[in-house]
């Protein structure tokens, strides 16, 4: 992305696009498209030009077996119109299930109670109050799930391990960093919170792990990064040691009943420490 559309994208413009996209998804769905929120950043503050993504909630009056075919069709799509829009990430389900604390599409706890306690409607009836606040245990535990489909992977780890091209891509790179804070602000606070919060919540500590890396990731984030060699060294010295804090502190909080969560977490940590 470049630098002039990093300047452009604001909130304002982001906000645009979240409100246009909405509007292609009811022309394709209709009137089972109960309502359309704006998510994330945009609901509750702190949007970053250089890296947020534009979050958009879709809530649906049933699930059908071609609805994700469908809105991925759709996702694609609106992300190749133009750069800005590359940024869009869409999250939906039907009423029913977030009426039961639950998702029958791509709806993630976290994302639910971003919904409920910050979501921004943009077209349709408000059926926030309708909705059920997921409790800390569906926090966490969806969080943790979440990370293992997301940054455990093997080409994630190796990434981690030599990570010359983490360095160079500004939003992968504040990603990696600053997406495990937001797990841990989540799980201690019962709070989605921004960005900012969380970064915030960490450095608090007396001696916050990683501290050089994730003030280097927020001053990448709001659009001040660093040299990717100085960003490459932080990353081979603090990424590491940052991830395996994130899964030692997640560990305790699972229950017997979450056995396949911990050896993941467990096999995740393995791998993340080879020939370290």
């Amino acid at each position: 992305m470049s630098r002039a559309t990093e300047e452009t994208l604001g909130p304002d413009s982001a906000t645009r696009i979240a409100e246009h996209c909405a509007t292609v998804f009811q022309q394709t769905l209709g009137d089972r498209l109960i309502a359309a929120y704006a998510l994330g950043s945009l609901a509750h503050g702190g949007f970053a030009p250089a890296v947020s993504d534009i979050d958009l909630g879709l809530v649906l009056t049933d699930r059908r077996h071609d609805d994700d075919a469908t809105i991925r069709g759709v996702t694609r799509e609106l992300q190749q119109r133009d750069p800005s829009y590359e940024r869009l990430s869409v999250f939906w389900s039907s009423l029913p299930a977030l009426c039961a604390d639950g998702e029958d599409g791509r709806f993630p706890a976290v994302d639910r109670l971003d919904l409920k306690t910050s979501g921004v409607l943009l077209l349709g009836e408000d059926v926030r109050p309708d909705v059920e606040q997921p409790g800390v245990d569906t926090l966490s535990a969806d969080s943790i799930r979440f990370a293992l489909q997301v940054l455990a992977p093997d080409s994630v780890v190796a990434d981690f391990h030599n990570p010359t091209r983490l360095a160079r891509d500004t939003r992968r790179f504040t990603k990696a960093v600053l997406l495990p804070l937001r797990f841990l602000y989540t799980a201690a606070t019962a709070d989605c919170g921004s960005t900012d919060d969380a970064v915030r919540h960490h450095l608090a500590g007396p001696t916050p792990v990683a501290g050089d890396l994730v003030r280097a990731a927020t001053r990448a984030r709001h659009g001040r990064p660093d040299s990717p060699e100085h960003l490459t060294e932080l990353l081979r010295t603090e990424l590491v040691p940052l991830y395996v804090s994130y899964i030692d502190s997640c560990l305790p909080r699972l229950t017997p009943a979450d056995g396949d969560l911990a050896q993941g977490l467990t096999d995740w940590r393995a791998r993340l420490l080879e020939n370290v």
